[in-house]
Order: C-alpha cells, then sequence, then structure tokens
C-alpha cells in the first residue's frame, strides 16, 4: 500500500516538477543577468549592497517586468519595430549572430512551424537500426553538405523533457515515414518522455487524452 501511495505522489508531482525544473533555469539565467546591474546601481547612488535575499527579490522582480514588457511590446507596432532592430544589431555582431540566430530560429519554428519547418512530423530508424523515433522535418535536399544529398532530409529530433537541446540528422528520403499527427501532439509526446501517447479516433486520425 504504501508503495503504491509513493508511486501515485511520484507519478502525480513528476509532470509539475520537471516544468519547474525548465523554468527554474530560465529565470534563473535571466535573474543573473539583471543582478550586474542592480550592484551597479548601488554603488553609483553609495547605497550599501543589498543582502543576498534582497538582491535576489529586486532580481527576480526586475525580470518578470522585462518579460512583461517585452511581451506588451511584441503587441503593437512600435514595440515590434525596436526589437526588429535589435534583431539586425545582434546579427550584425560576429560570433553572437551565429548563437542569436540559431537559437532564435529554432524557437519560432518549434512555436509555430514558421517557413514550413516544423510542420511534418516523421518517423525516423534513429539512433540504431531497430530503433524508432520521431522527428520534425526540417528541411529537403542536402546536397550543401552531402554529394548527392538531394533525396536527403534534414530532421529534428526533439529530447525530453526539453525539445530544444535535440538533434538533427540528415537521412534518406526513403527511410523517412510521414506520421499521422500535429506537430503540437508530437511535441507533446516527446516531452512527456512517450508517456503521453496520442489515441487513435474512429476517422484514422489521433488525439491526445483528455485530462483524467
Amino acid at each position: 500500500m504504501i508503495r503504491k501511495y509513493l508511486l501515485a505522489g511520484l507519478f502525480t508531482l513528476l509532470p509539475l516538477v520537471v516544468t519547474l525544473w525548465i523554468l527554474k533555469g530560465i529565470f534563473t539565467a535571466l535573474v543573473g543577468i539583471s543582478r550586474e546591474p542592480l550592484t551597479w546601481v548601488a554603488h553609483l547612488t553609495r547605497m550599501p549592497d543589498p543582502p543576498t535575499w534582497a538582491l535576489a527579490a529586486l532580481s527576480a522582480l526586475a525580470t518578470v517586468l522585462l518579460l512583461l514588457l517585452v511581451g506588451a511590446l511584441m503587441g503593437n507596432f512600435i514595440g515590434r519595430q525596436l526589437l526588429g532592430w535589435m534583431d539586425e544589431l545582434m546579427m550584425s555582431l560576429p560570433v553572437v549572430k551565429t548563437v542569436y540566430g540559431a537559437t532564435r530560429q529554432l524557437m519560432g519554428a518549434i512555436q509555430s512551424g514558421q517557413g514550413g519547418s516544423f510542420k511534418e512530423v516523421v518517423i525516423v530508424e534513429w539512433p540504431h537500426p531497430g530503433s524508432f523515433t520521431l522527428g520534425f522535418v526540417a528541411g529537403r535536399d542536402c546536397s550543401w553538405a552531402i554529394p548527392g544529398g538531394q533525396g536527403m532530409v534534414a530532421v529534428y529530433i526533439p529530447t525530453a523533457p526539453n525539445p530544444t537541446s535535440g538533434y538533427v540528422i540528415m537521412i534518406e528520403a526513403s527511410k523517412v515515414k510521414s506520421a499521422d499527427l500535429s506537430a503540437d501532439q508530437a511535441l507533446t509526446w516527446a516531452i512527456s518522455g512517450g508517456v503521453v501517447t496520442p489515441i487513435r479516433t474512429g476517422t484514422g486520425s489521433f488525439r491526445m487524452p483528455e485530462k483524467p
């Protein structure tokens, strides 16, 4: 009975823990960015260095305000123009533009399937023969990398629980099988570690299971 309750508690809290873990990593990175400016302001105003808890609280508040500001800017023309200029600035910096551009394109593709990428879900044999997984078609025609690669497909394979740390493989088109799944369904399956599986409906399509 104790084992049953322990497992029930584990599986109930696990999704929350994984979600908080991912959010904590993102939030910690953002807080780290705001700590230095806050410390500089304290020195500039000749105020004593705030205690660690106060610095963390102010950094957290500044991070929340930054996220709200960016979100609000995306909702109007002027904000989009400002963010567009920031994109141009970042893309003009050597080295920085490589990391920034690739990360931005990946997040945009995962979020909305922009440019036709990450809309098509496929099944590929990976990482070894006899083992299969779901992936997203990132592009077709890999001749830029491999001679005769016109018949190859670039497939992005997300990982759990963070889908942005996945793998990109180039594979022959004949070895790629189309999956009758939406991008959201495939992404949910990957993030859940294969636990949340789509259910086939009477029409032959798939839907995600409803919450218990």
